[in-house]
């Protein structure tokens, strides 16, 4: 179909849809009409097919500002905040992780990459872990995942009522590396593929260096378990650092800022499903990573949770598009 015969078929739904967005956006107190999520579900549609047609920039740029628009709309319920929050989290973050599935592929490269890459070469070649980790650091890792040892992922003994203490240090510590990878990406994007890349390799030399020496089994059977929401989420974090500087280097007919707004009020969503994602990593190794619960039960719980993580990712929030 010719770009000027979508445009006047479908040109009076965009005005409709953005004279209610204009109503929406005045005042925090307007309903939302139960027209509107099927005219933004429309909306996301048009916007799919032009990008595949490969319609004019322009036209592509006016209907991902419209559906930027609608998207913040959709998801701030006004009178029942929690409901919003639902539907964030079944449909609208995984969908918006789809939507980016560029930056998501680019992000879960560099990160799992260097992570699987490093840990192979440390593996092969074990002193190679004393060029990323200091020999202090390499003692107290294995002093932590010691199969020996009575304090399983953690450098001291301490006892089950202080989880909670280490639940909070892990959501601290957890949120600051995530952060610190997305707003980096305002570097034209170099500072989230650093810590991207540092934060891989970190983790591989360590899990290298631990298969190496025996100390695997403790390692591995600890960390699968949150790992499924944990590293997921640093690579999350990486593509919306990514996104903020795609838009600083190519705004197409945008100016840098506009572009970068944008950009910004995806990768914050984005940000908010990492910061979920984190929460719940925290929660399981603060309980259950470092329980004395038998290793093969923790691969298999550490198993059903990569697959509900893959799933939830790929599957939640998806609809049925009427055709063309």
């Amino acid at each position: 179909m010719k770009q000027s015969l979508f445009e006047s078929r479908h040109q009076g739904e965009w005005e409709d849809l953005s004279r209610l967005l204009d109503q929406l956006e005045r005042s925090r107190n307007v309903s939302q009409s139960s027209d509107f999520p099927p005219a933004y579900r429309r909306l996301c549609h048009h916007l799919a097919l032009a990008q595949a047609r490969g319609y004019s920039s322009l036209l592509i740029d006016t209907l991902q500002q419209l559906a930027l628009r609608g998207h913040q709309q959709l998801y701030r319920d006004r009178s029942r905040p929690s409901a919003s929050l639902s539907a964030f989290i079944l449909a609208g973050f995984p969908r918006l992780v789809r939507e980016q599935w560029r930056f998501v592929l680019a992000a879960s490269l560099m990160f799992l990459g260097s992570l699987v890459g490093i840990g192979l070469l440390v593996y092969l070649f074990p002193e190679l872990v004393y060029s990323l980790l200091s020999a202090e650091e390499v003692s107290q890792i294995r002093s932590m995942y010691d199969p020996a040892a009575g304090h399983l992922g953690r450098s001291i003994e301490r006892a089950a009522s202080e989880d909670w203490v280490m639940f909070g240090y892990y959501i601290m510590h957890n949120i600051g590396i995530a952060f610190q990878t997305f707003a980096s990406g305002l570097m034209f994007g170099l500072g989230s593929a650093f810590f991207l890349f540092f934060n891989g390799l970190t983790i591989g030399a360590v899990a290298g260096h631990l298969t190496q020496i025996g100390s695997g089994g403790t390692f591995w059977s600890f960390v699968i378990g949150h790992g499924a929401f944990e590293l997921t989420a640093i690579a999350l974090a990486g593509a919306a650092g990514l996104q903020l500087g795609w838009a600083l280097i190519a705004p197409g007919r945008l100016t840098r800022g506009e572009a970068l707004r944008l950009a910004a009020g995806k990768s914050v969503l984005m940000v908010g499903g990492v910061i979920l994602f984190l929460l719940i990593a925290a929660f399981i190794e603060a309980y259950w990573s470092s329980s004395a619960v038998t290793p093969a039960t923790k691969y298999t719980v550490g198993a059903l949770l990569w697959l509900l993580v893959i799933s939830y990712l790929l599957f939640a929030g998806r609809v049925r598009h009427a055709p063309e």
